[in-house]
């Protein structure tokens, strides 16, 4: 049977007849990608730490997706004006979805935000805004069609388990974030780097939790781009047993 991957949602403003409301929601590029890789996507709303526990117990894998940043209170940051979209409660089910997926090593993805959120999670801390802190460093927030187009180079660290995953070393990716990871969170690794040094990719010392995380979007570049899609499908087969 194909595995279940719950995918986390963040708060949208929709329009249905009489105006626009607040919806869970998150974009249909995930639930391609999960699909194109073998997977039955199902989508997660923020909750309890309890029914986060819950949750856990229903699904193969969980895939912590992109969307706004993560409070700054959560690792004693500052909070300048470039903060955006932060919402307390997704960040508190998220934190404890990625405590509890490390616990368990349940098979996990982690995408843009969804990196940052496993950072902070694990005790690390994030660049509040690249731009700030450095003028020098790449434009890594591409935003409108730019957002499906390869902009910059990544270095993945030969023989870890990004490199196996995405096939290779070498790769260009997409780019639409404004923060990054500061300090490590305990128990991960960098093992991809932007040419300005920016942190691209995590994963877990534990050899045995099948755990990923990337700062570009594979999502965006879609199931044509071969890295993107061979990274999914290694989610995938891990999610399957």
């Amino acid at each position: 049977m194909p595995p279940i991957i719950g995918i986390t949602t963040g708060r949208r403003l929709v329009g249905p007849s009489p105006g626009q409301e607040s919806a869970h929601a998150t974009l249909a590029t995930y639930t391609t990608m999960v699909r194109a890789a073998g997977g039955i996507p199902i989508l997660l709303v923020p909750g309890s730490d309890d029914e986060a526990k819950r949750v856990l117990g229903l699904i193969d894998g969980l895939l912590l997706s992109g969307g706004g940043d993560v409070d700054p209170a959560r690792y004693e940051g500052a909070r300048p004006a470039s903060v955006y979209a932060v919402d307390g409660a997704r960040d508190g089910f998220e934190i404890t979805l990625s405590r509890l997926a490390a616990e368990r090593r349940l098979p996990t993805l982690c995408i843009c935000r969804g990196l940052q959120v496993m950072n902070v999670a694990m005790g690390g801390t994030l660049i509040e805004d690249i731009a700030d802190e450095n003028p020098a460093h790449l434009i890594h927030r591409m935003d409108g069609d730019e957002a499906h187009q390869a902009r910059h180079a990544v270095t993945i660290e030969p023989g870890s388990s990004t490199a196996k995953a995405l096939g290779r070393e070498q790769l260009e990716v997409n780019t639409l974030h404004h923060q990054a990871v500061r300090a490590i969170g305990s128990g991960l690794v960098a093992t991809g780097f932007a040419p300005d040094g920016i942190v691209e990719s995590l994963a877990p010392e534990d050899p045995e939790w099948p755990m990923w995380a990337v700062q570009w979007h594979p999502e965006y570049l879609g199931p044509s781009d071969e890295p993107s899609l061979a990274l999914f499908e290694a989610f995938i087969r891990a999610a399957g047993g």
